[in-house]
């Protein structure tokens, strides 16, 4: 069973084998986590996440999916990349937040990751809400199958640290 953890503070600075990133589709770096892991890790994940755009994902990586690159300048050993849905009032899509988890944890335990840090997936500018977002990301890691030993929910600030908590 994965041992589930909540810590604020900077995903970038977990030292844990690898680090989830809320990627866009592009995998070309933006705003919130995904440009602060782009920033620290520096040009090696850009790199990598370009090869992918190259080869497998020219369209972009779909959402709900996840793939990996290296960590670059991180503590990690990788990086995680998965594309959260856009949160919409009139369409529940859930089960394709839910996904970014599942998938995310396939791709760890792909790479033999033990440890994965997680940020609060489709919060910041897809505007999920952050109550119904921690109930779901926390269900998802519990009911997940994997080796995983240990899952970390980063949160940026007291509210999205105190919903997961709540969950």
């Amino acid at each position: 069973m994965v041992r589930i953890s909540f810590v604020q503070g900077d995903i970038t600075e977990q030292q844990v084998d690898a680090v989830v990133n809320a990627a866009n589709s592009s995998l070309l770096g933006g705003g919130g986590v995904d440009g602060a892991i782009h920033r620290q890790g520096g040009p090696e994940i850009l790199a990598a996440c370009r090869d992918l755009r190259a080869s497998r994902y020219g369209s972009g990586l779909p959402t709900g999916r996840a793939v990996a690159t290296t960590a670059g300048r991180l503590p990690a050993r990788w990086v995680i990349h998965t594309v959260g849905p856009v949160w919409q009032s009139h369409e529940d899509r859930s089960d394709l937040l839910a996904s970014c988890y599942r998938e995310s944890l396939r791709v760890a335990d792909e790479l033999g990751a033990h440890t994965v840090a997680f940020p609060a997936v489709s919060t910041g500018v897809y505007r999920w809400p952050m109550d119904d977002a921690a109930r779901i990301a926390v269900r998802a890691v519990r009911e997940a199958d994997t080796a995983v030993s240990e899952v970390r929910f980063v949160l940026f600030d007291d509210a999205a640290y105190e919903a997961f908590v709540a969950q």
